[in-house]
């Protein structure tokens, strides 16, 4: 075993949370855990939409903040919810000063898009559906120039190292090929590795976030918050692309419409905001015309004609890729897990249940999204919890000290991961724990799950299995449905469950063992 320590503190990810608190952390030196070469493969850089702030003249963080807990479904953390929509304007200000290029108005006004379930337009953008791309690029030109981060690419975090209720550092392996492990010790551990969205055969995430992040977390014992609710986001472009490109929700902010092959306008009889409704409800929606062999699609024609080229850049590349021509075509859409509204349970410093590990992004469940996030809030909660994580991992170190760097000679050996077992862990995640779920479905995706793990030889697969396992026993164990948890079984909420769920790895290893007894 090769261990190294290091006055640095760790970062896991690479994504715009992970980078913003790098940079919020300096001058204290900074290791940042990077599976590829940064940009490549975080979900922050594909994000379209943009950042839910209240920056126009007509809006308020309270306004902002009340939007959030409508959308949530009854389990939001209203306390956290007016926090973080209060500190959102100085986040875009600050990015702005690092130089991020928000599309502005001739006045030099922030342009402002409206997404669904927003009661005005409050998304900040970035070139139409640019936003992720260009928030990332600014955030890693100031991190290539700031001295007290270092950035390790090409390495992937498999572990944590757990003493006495502490983490005391994080296993690494090189990414993308068999290796031995490293233990690296440093001051403080934060997670920010993203979200679960590839354990589903259906996704808009990026291949490698697959969960690995919350199950390394869940595996070293901490306390996991609303697993179940996943985002299924409505319109993913049905292109046959793994993962499938999004189609952004600011396309139906800006008037396009959502027919099936009889060229109806469906939603129009599922909520009276249409097209603009909660994205979970607009996902079943979706789901259900394709269920039913009605192929739904977005209508971009009428309303933005030739512009979709220009103003939707990333969309209008998606569509090319498909030899779909979205001026005088229906743009094919379907509903893919998008969002992990679960994650690690954060207190309102980042810090989760286990002592020097903070969580912050996708990878964390802070009580802002409840059970359904509010669109473009993603964003905004990573940039939020990475200062706040920050702020709060330098209160308890000493004075900033000069840290040489941290190298990296890996052993051999290692596993591969078995890629056909990852393959059939995604798709019983899809077909038992997808957009709408049973008892007998998800009894089935526990059985599948417990079978892969039970075989599993590399520690990336045993982190997917541990989350993929929460999300399963945390939608077996509620039996309601309510945001982005659906169960055909139970298609009412109940009142008595609107509230939070919080689960260990121990306790969803119990509740999948009761279920599998009850398929016997």
């Amino acid at each position: 075993m090769t261990t190294i320590r290091t006055d640095r503190v760790i970062i896991v990810g690479a994504g715009l949370g992970a980078l913003y608190a790098a940079l919020k952390l300096a001058p204290h030196p900074v290791l940042v855990i990077s599976p590829e070469i940064l940009g490549v493969g975080a979900s922050s850089a594909w994000a379209q939409g943009g950042v839910a702030a209240a920056m126009a003249a007509n809006d308020t963080p309270e306004a902002h903040a009340q939007d959030t807990v409508r959308a949530g479904a009854g389990t939001v953390d209203a306390a956290i919810a007016q926090m973080v929509t209060a500190e959102a304007r100085q986040h875009i200000l600050d990015l702005t000063d690092l130089g991020t290029p928000f599309d502005r108005d001739a006045k030099g006004g922030y342009v402002m898009s409206r997404e669904a379930a927003h009661s005005t337009a409050r998304v900040v953008r970035v070139k139409g559906d640019q936003a992720g791309h260009e928030i990332m690029q600014t955030l890693i030109a100031a991190v290539r120039e700031t001295p007290s981060v270092q950035v390790a690419e090409g390495v992937l975090a498999s572990g944590l190292d757990l003493r006495d209720g502490q983490v005391a550092g994080v296993w690494v392996e090189r990414a993308g090929f068999p290796s031995g492990r490293i233990l690296v010790e440093g001051t403080a551990v934060l997670l920010a590795g993203g979200g679960s969205g590839g354990l589903f055969a259906v996704t808009t995430n990026p291949p490698r976030i697959r969960g690995q992040v919350i199950g390394m977390a869940a595996r070293a014992g901490a306390v996991i918050a609303d697993a179940e609710f996943v985002q299924f986001h409505p319109t993913a472009i049905a292109s046959g692309e793994d993962p499938a490109p999004l189609a952004t929700e600011a396309l139906r902010g800006e008037g396009a419409t959502l027919i099936n092959s009889a060229g109806e306008r469906f939603m129009l009889t599922v909520h009276p905001d249409a097209e603009l409704a909660p994205r979970d409800i607009v996902a079943r929606a979706v789901y259900s015309e394709t269920q039913a062999g009605r192929r739904p699609a977005l209508d971009t024609r009428s309303v933005l004609g030739a512009e979709v080229l220009t103003r939707f850049p990333a969309v209008a590349e998606a569509c090319k890729r498909a030899g779909i021509d979205p001026v005088s075509q229906p743009i094919p859409v379907a509903a893919a897990a998008h969002y992990h509204m679960g994650g690690v349970a954060t207190d309102p410093q980042g810090h989760a249940s286990l002592g020097n590990l903070w969580v912050c992004g996708e990878a964390s469940s802070t009580g802002l999204h409840g059970a359904n996030r509010l669109a473009s809030n993603g964003l905004l909660e990573a940039l939020v919890y990475a200062r706040r994580c920050a702020l709060d991992i330098a209160a308890m170190l000493p004075a900033p000290v000069d840290a040489p760097p941290v190298v990296l000679d890996f052993p051999q050996g290692g596993a591969a991961v078995d890629e056909v077992a990852v393959a059939r862990l995604r798709q019983a995640m899809t077909d038992g724990v997808g957009v709408v779920r049973t008892a007998q479905g998800l009894r089935q995706a526990l059985s599948v799950i417990a079978e892969i793990e039970l075989n599993a030889t590399s520690e990336t697969l045993r982190n997917m299995t541990a989350t993929a396992t929460l999300i399963a026993a945390a939608a077996y164990l509620r039996r309601e449905s309510r945001g982005g948890h659906f169960r055909a079984d139970y298609p009412q909420a109940d009142p008595a469950q609107a509230h939070r769920s919080r689960l260990t790895l121990a306790e969803a290893l119990q509740i999948r063992a009761q279920a599998l007894e009850e398929t016997a």
